[in-house]
């Protein structure tokens, strides 16, 4: 599915669909250069799943958790990583139980498109607006945003 985001309206409306179908184990791979709304995308997930203050990007730190959210939520910006192991060094695994993840540059850590619960979003910026290419693996038939 491709979908156009005009403007910031958009990026939430697409966020708050997303939550709205969001289960624990889920993974949201976001994908696309830096300026695309990666980040955008992500803090508008984590409003509609409930999270009401701020949501700093995880760019420094790694990880952030939002274990009061609907689901819980783990927001990961692998863009740092040299090496795909650092995701496990990090216990990635750990803050995932009973979470849904949503990652930044899923590739830098391996990717998880071959996850069943995988929800890859490539943003692409065109003109003054965005576009999301939304894929979804097995587990997303039916509930796709």
């Amino acid at each position: 599915m491709i979908e156009a985001l005009p403007g910031l309206a958009a990026m939430e409306a697409l966020g708050a669909r997303i939550a709205a179908r969001l289960r624990p184990g889920d993974v949201v791979a976001l994908s696309g250069p830096l300026g695309a709304g990666k980040t955008t995308l992500a803090r508008a997930i984590i409003a509609a799943c409930g999270h009401g203050g701020e949501v700093p990007s995880p760019t420094f730190t790694i990880l952030e958790t939002y274990p009061g959210c609907a689901p819980p939520l783990v927001h990961a910006d692998f863009y740092r990583l040299e090496r795909t192991a650092e995701a496990e060094e990090l216990g990635l695994d750990d803050y995932r139980d009973g979470a849904a993840l949503i990652a930044e540059w899923p590739d830098r850590a391996g990717g998880f498109t071959r996850e069943p619960g995988c929800l890859s979003i490539a943003l692409e910026v065109v003109g003054e607006g965005r576009r999301a290419i939304v894929r979804g693996e097995e587990a997303w038939l039916g509930r796709m945003p």
